[in-house]
This record gives structure tokens, C-alpha cells and sequence, in this order.
């Protein structure tokens, strides 16, 4: 009597269950909202099939009732939306918002006042969701329960890198079964044993923790906040929304580089007009010069940042057609250990040898700007309390972009509480990412664009803030200096589909010295050909400027190592750096990469020209290209920029061969890339 008791109550439960679900515009994916067993959760399907099986949803908080047990579902509203919307500079000019909403409330069983809403959007390339807590009390969230179950995990491959590391974002991609992720970083791109690629991120990270994904014993992913200093997630003094969790999803992999998802879903402008002051381009700087050890960051016989150097930058610009100079260590300091001394720096005190008002003089009357630089080495409080006499400085001055830099470890970043306590946080704790959000919307306010080093992930908040105009957030050509172990021939192809899927990165491409015979180290595993030097043939570097998305491109090298090469500089010199459209055209992540894009009509661009950019992997390849990206009725010259037959970067990184032919949208060409190599071509409109 009692077995049927259980059993029937079982099945009254479950007939009482409710699934309320929303499709995609192009009814290829479903995302459904449940509450079977009086538990809070959703699953995806795509194309007929499950990718992301029943999972959680939920939080728990540290005085609060938990949310996600004993809840029942019920529908709340349906919204949908096709429009177009327009960006001041990026991958795309016109960017289409097409998307089925879904908003549905949990309710306490045990209590009607313990509630929360979720909010789906399903786009035809993928789906984000986020919470809404309705609260008049503060709440400290101690764990936020999302999970993501992806079906038949023991059959997919993650890309992936470890998350809330010491070395923030800057490491190598890992390639492994999903059930052998630990701590994850995202976006992080998994593709299934049924060859669909599914990516996992955040969209407007605003006021909350950065979301890693932790792997449970049961194999399923789940939502991990960075910690505040205390040891909690996110406070928040009453209601509050989350930030998007991102599922983005594609037949292929370049389905993913394609999506505009992360960008939909984050506030439109908040800026207004800012075509007058926010200027994509190029630009040299006083920088690698220190990674190599030609220059120091501090003060002395080698210091980079003097009036002196600043000025043969910008006349190199200026004869070259670059809009700015980048120049760091100017400010004092740099001394002694910087990284351990944040607070010693100043951020309007220049050294004796670098005259900030005389370069900025010459900077005008060559029609070169110069490019700011605050390292804050984490010091987040010490910073704030200069930052508005810092961008006065620099408004002053007529400079209109400015790096940032968090050279900090781990949980390291140095805050001061309303007691004046030093707090340590993660570069993606809730502290610190609302100080981004700060140092961006106060830079706005004197017409300032900020390149953030050392940052916090991407999750389109450019779109809000179109001043936060790039940032690193990934190892960068920087670990190519000599001083690292450098990137492997795959870190690009790897970068593509994960860090990149979030947005914009200052990779600093186009270094054209590439033998490093000032090095004579190595190791018993590496010799010094292979592990000093970057793992890149001379063409590699001309493509990145086209794989690599930036609307700010430095070129990175030392002057005089690019007007030894002038035939492949002048790629440097045409390609343009914002976009009227972008395709990623073939390609598979961590293998080889393979994208087009067109010219956006700006300054002395037409609006007429095509780029390509083709990178591998440590495995030459022959790739066959159709080019009906092109636009139609119209003949180009292709202008081609690739490996030579004698290239490898090992023995002969510098072998390139440029060639030009006549191609229209109706052609083929293919491609030879070397080992570590790649291929840049410009297509110029006849």
C-alpha cells in the first residue's frame, strides 16, 4: 500500500509538471523552462535534438532562502523583435536583432514571496538567459546554481582555459574530453560528437561576479562566481537582474566567429554621437622595445618613454600614415618592483626626460596623436583616486585614447573598503567590475577611449559603451618577446573561436623581427630556434591584422625593423581597421581560421575594398577559397601577401611572396600556408 502511495504521488507530481518553451525565429532551436519535481530548471534543443539536457537554475544566498527547490513555473510574458541597429565602429556596420522572448516566474511553494523570474531570448544563433530577483532586503548571493548539462558529454571536445587563475586570462587553450574540464574560463567552445559547436558565455556583465564553469562529479557544468574579498559572490541592496548566460550555437565552427549574440544582448549607447572623438586606427608605440629589453619601463640610460624617442615615433608615424604613438613609462613609478608598488604611481608626474606638453606639440604639428598609458599594477583605489586629474591631463593634451594595465595576480587587485581596510579582489569580482565600468564611463565624460590590459573578460558591453574601445584579456604577442615561453602555431586558431567570440582584442600583431639572436638561451626540450622565437612565418603577421578583430591595431615592431621590409609593411600600412562587414569563411578551432571583411567607407577608405586573412596551425594546409563573398559585377586585383615554398618558421620565417592577379565573386583561389604561416590579401576594387 505504501509502494503505491510513492508511486502515485510520483505521477500526480508529474502530471501537475509544467514546460513552457520559445523557439528560435527560425524554429531551429527550443528553449524550455520546467518545474518537474518542483525544481527550477531549462534545457535546449537544436534542430530536433537535445544539446543542453534539464539543468538547473537557481540561487543560494547567505541569510536568505535558497531558490530552487520546491518551485512551481508559470508563464509571464511573450515578446518578439526584428530590427537593425547601427555600430560607431566594429566587425559589422549594421547588425540585425532577431529574436523570440520568453519570461516566466518561479514561485516558492512554501511561500508566495520567495520568488524569482527568468528571462530567455532565442536568437536563430543561439539563446541567453537571465535572472530578475524581486528583493527589498540586501542579499548576499553565496552561490549562483546555473548549470549547464551538455547531452552526451563523454562524446565532446572542450576548448577551454582554467578559470579565476593567476594569470587571469593569459594562458594556453587547453584540448580535452569535456568530462576532463576542471575550472573553466568563458566563453569556452565545446563541439559534440555530433559536430555541433556550442559556446558558453556571459552578455553585460554589470554590478555582478564573472562566471567561470565548474565540472560537478556528474559531469555537468555549473556556474561559478569569482569571490569578493569576503568570501561572497554579489551583494546587492535589493532587487536585481543578472547578467545573460550565452549558449551560443552552430552546424559548424565558424557558425560561432558569425554570431552576434554577445553584442544583441547588451543596453544600446549610452554615449550618444561620438563620431567626433572615438577614431579606430592604427598605431606605433614605445613598447616592445621594453618586452625585448632594448628599452626599460623605468628611469635610466635605457628609459623608452623620452621626448626624445617620442618624437622619432611619431615623425615614423606620420611618414607612414599611423594616427598615434603609444607611449609607457612616462609617468613615475615604474622604479624599482613596480608590480609589487602600486601605489607609488603617479598618473600626472612625468619623468624629468619626457616632456608630456612638448610631444604632444609635436604630435599636432606632424598630425599624430599621442596614445596615454596608466599602469595601475592593481592598485584599483589608488587609481580612482587620481583617475579624474589623469584624464584632465590627457584632455589637455589632445590625446583621445588611453591604455590601461592591471598587472596584477590571482587575487591581488588592491582596493581600500569605506574603513580604508585593503581589500584583495579578482580582476572579475564584483568590485572590479564595476570599477572597469567606472574608469570607462568617467574616461566618456572627457571624451576618452580606453584600451584595458589585464582586464576583465568581454561580454559586449562595448555596445553600452562605445568608448571601451579594445582590451587584452587573453596571452597576447607580448609572450613572444623572448622572456615566456611563446604562443604555440595553434593560439590563434585556438583564439578565434573562444576568447575572440567575446569581443575585441589589442593582440598587437606585426612583428617582422623574428630571429632574436640578442637571445642565447633555451632549454634541454627547446632549442633557441623554437622556443625564443615567436612561432610565426613574416605572412602570419600580416594576417592577424584581419583574423584578429581590433578597431585599434597596433603595429607592434621596432621602426626600423619595418622600413627593412617595406614590400610587407605596406599590407600594415593599407588594411583598414574598421569594418562595413565581416564573414568567417572556413575553419576549425585550434587547425586553421579563414575570414574575409570588407572596408567600411571612413577618412581615406573607400568602402570598396575586401581583406582576407588566413592563420594554421603548427600543420601546413592547402586551402581552396570560393570567393563569391565578393560583391558582385565588380573586378579586383588581389593583392597577395603569403608564404613562400621555402617558408617554415623554424628555418626561414621571412620567405613571403607577393604576387597580384585580376579575381571577381565568380573565382577560386587556394591558399599555401606553412607551417606556423598564413596568407593576407587585399582585394582593391577596380
Amino acid at each position: 500500500m505504501r509502494y503505491w502511495l510513492i508511486l502515485l504521488t510520483s505521477l500526480s507530481l508529474n502530471a501537475l509538471a509544467t514546460d513552457l518553451s520559445v523557439y528560435s525565429p527560425d524554429k531551429q532551436i527550443k528553449f524550455t523552462f520546467s518545474d518537474h519535481e518542483n525544481l527550477a530548471k531549462y534545457r535546449v534543443d537544436y534542430k530536433g535534438q537535445a544539446v543542453i539536457s534539464p539543468s538547473k537554475l537557481g540561487f543560494t544566498f547567505k541569510t536568505a532562502k535558497p531558490m530552487y527547490r520546491d518551485f512551481t513555473l508559470n508563464e509571464v510574458s511573450r515578446e518578439k523583435q526584428d530590427t537593425r541597429w547601427q555600430q560607431p565602429w566594429g566587425e559589422d556596420r549594421v547588425i540585425r536583432d532577431h529574436y523570440n522572448q520568453l519570461t516566466v516566474k518561479y514561485t516558492d511553494i512554501n511561500d508566495a514571496t520567495n520568488q524569482f523570474s527568468v528571462t530567455a531570448r532565442v536568437y536563430n544563433d543561439g539563446i541567453g538567459f537571465r535572472y530578475s530577483v524581486p528583493s527589498k532586503a540586501p542579499r548576499a548571493i553565496t552561490r549562483e546554481l546555473t548549470e549547464f548539462t551538455v547531452v552526451n558529454s563523454h562524446t565532446a571536445t572542450a576548448y577551454w582555459i582554467p578559470g579565476q587563475g593567476y594569470d587571469r586570462y593569459e594562458y594556453l587553450y587547453n584540448e580535452t574530453p569535456l568530462q576532463q574540464v576542471s575550472k573553466a574560463n568563458t566563453p569556452m567552445t565545446i563541439k559534440m560528437g555530433s559536430g555541433v559547436h556550442v559556446a558558453i558565455h556571459e552578455a553585460a556583465l554589470v554590478d555582478y561576479a564573472g562566471m567561470s564553469l565548474n565540472r560537478d562529479v556528474l559531469g555537468r557544468l555549473v556556474a561559478d562566481l569569482s569571490p569578493r574579498s569576503d568570501g561572497v559572490k554579489v551583494v546587492k541592496q535589493g532587487s536585481f537582474t543578472t547578467p545573460w548566460r550565452t549558449i551560443q550555437i552552430g552546424e559548424n565552427a565558424v557558425d560561432l566567429i558569425n554570431s552576434h549574440l554577445i553584442l544583441n544582448l547588451n543596453e544600446p549607447n549610452k554615449l550618444g554621437d561620438v563620431s567626433d572623438w572615438i577614431n579606430p586606427g592604427k598605431y606605433v608605440g614605445i613598447w616592445w622595445g621594453m618586452h625585448i629589453q632594448q628599452y626599460t619601463w623605468g628611469s635610466g640610460q635605457k628609459h623608452g618613454a623620452t621626448t626624445e624617442n617620442t618624437i622619432k615615433y611619431m615623425n615614423f608615424a606620420a611618414k607612414h600614415g599611423f594616427d598615434g604613438v603609444l607611449v609607457e613609462g612616462w609617468n613615475t613609478g615604474w622604479d624599482g618592483n613596480w608590480i609589487a608598488n602600486s601605489e607609488l604611481f603617479s598618473f600626472t608626474q612625468s619623468y624629468p626626460d619626457f616632456d608630456i606638453k612638448k610631444v604632444s606639440e609635436h604630435g599636432k604639428k606632424v598630425g599624430v596623436k599621442l596614445i596615454g598609458h596608466h599602469e595601475t599594477s592593481g592598485g584599483i583605489t589608488n587609481y580612482e583616486q587620481q583617475m579624474v586629474d589623469g584624464f584632465k591631463l590627457y584632455q589637455d593634451m589632445g590625446v583621445e585614447q588611453i591604455k590601461t594595465g592591471y598587472v596584477a595576480h590571482g587575487q591581488n587587485l588592491k582596493r581600500r573598503d569605506s574603513k580604508g581596510i585593503m581589500r584583495y579582489e579578482f580582476t572579475d569580482s564584483q568590485d572590479v567590475v564595476n570599477h572597469f565600468i567606472h574608469n570607462v564611463s568617467t574616461a566618456a565624460k572627457y571624451q576618452l577611449s580606453i584600451n584595458t590590459h589585464e582586464s576583465v573578460k568581454d561580454t559586449g558591453l562595448r555596445r553600452t559603451y562605445p568608448n571601451w574601445i579594445s582590451r587584452e584579456s587573453a596571452r597576447g604577442q607580448e609572450y613572444n618577446a623572448g622572456w615566456a615561453a611563446p604562443n604555440p602555431p595553434s593560439h590563434i586558431p585556438y583564439l578565434a573561436f573562444t576568447r575572440m567570440l567575446s569581443g575585441p582584442m589589442d593582440f598587437t600583431p606585426g612583428i617582422f623581427d623574428l630571429d632574436y639572436p640578442r637571445f642565447q638561451g633555451g632549454t634541454a626540450e627547446h632549442g633557441i630556434s623554437e622556443y625564443m622565437r615567436p612561432h610565426t612565418t613574416l605572412a602570419k603577421q600580416l594576417a592577424e591584422y584581419v583574423v584578429i578583430y581590433s578597431p585599434i591595431q597596433m603595429a607592434a615592431d621596432l621602426p626600423e625593423n619595418y622600413e627593412a621590409k617595406p614590400k610587407p609593411f605596406q599590407f600594415i600600412k593599407d588594411v583598414p581597421t574598421d569594418w562595413e562587414k565581416s564573414i568567417a569563411l572556413q575553419g576549425e578551432v585550434g587547425d586553421y581560421i579563414v575570414i574575409a571583411r570588407k572596408e567600411k567607407k571612413h577618412r581615406h577608405y573607400t568602402g570598396n575594398d575586401w581583406y582576407l586573412g588566413a592563420i594554421t596551425n603548427e600543420d601546413s594546409r592547402t586551402v581552396t577559397l570560393d570567393l563569391d563573398f565578393l560583391d558582385k559585377g565588380v573586378q579586383y586585383e588581389a593583392q597577395i601577401y603569403q608564404d613562400g615554398k621555402q617558408a617554415d618558421w623554424r628555418t626561414n620565417p621571412y620567405d613571403i611572396e607577393i604576387t597580384k592577379q585580376r579575381v571577381n565573386h565568380k573565382g577560386q583561389l587556394t591558399l599555401k600556408l606553412a607551417a606556423a604561416g598564413g596568407t593576407a590579401i587585399r582585394f582593391k576594387a577596380l
